[in-house]
């Protein structure tokens, strides 16, 4: 982690001190970056963020939707006016664990991916 710091520190440092050097720094800088930026190991990593980031956006969605169609059945079922409500309330509950254990996940990915591609990047830096 203090590497990560240290790399996004030289990062603004480096922009700093480009910007005050002026436009030609600025486009040296800009095209050292976009080198990175071009790195097979940065763009793998760029990669896997973008089919992530499409599963995850269909995970929370789906389990939103079975959860109400859960509730809905349950509310729905035969039984009393009080077991329809007991049911429903009881789906709910485990929906919302569904919900909470999906949102976790999916974020706890995000912060790996996260993590990964500053290694990755990091470790390209080094290579220039």
């Amino acid at each position: 982690m203090r590497g990560k710091a240290g790399l996004v520190v030289g990062l603004a440092v480096g922009y700093v001190l480009g910007s005050r050097a002026g436009r030609q720094r600025y486009e040296q800088i800009k095209s050292q970056a976009l080198k990175v930026w071009n790195l097979e190991p940065v763009q793998k990593q760029v990669g896997k963020a973008k089919d992530f980031a499409k599963s995850s956006a269909m995970a929370l969605p789906s389990t939103l939707w079975d959860s109400a169609v859960k509730v809905t059945k349950a509310a729905t079922s035969k039984g009393t006016a009080g077991e329809r409500l007991d049911a429903a309330v009881q789906a709910g509950k485990e929906s919302v664990d569904a919900v909470s254990t999906t949102a976790d996940t999916s974020a706890e990915a995000v912060k790996q991916a996260a993590d990964e591609a500053m290694d990755d990047i990091a470790k390209a830096a080094g290579k220039e």
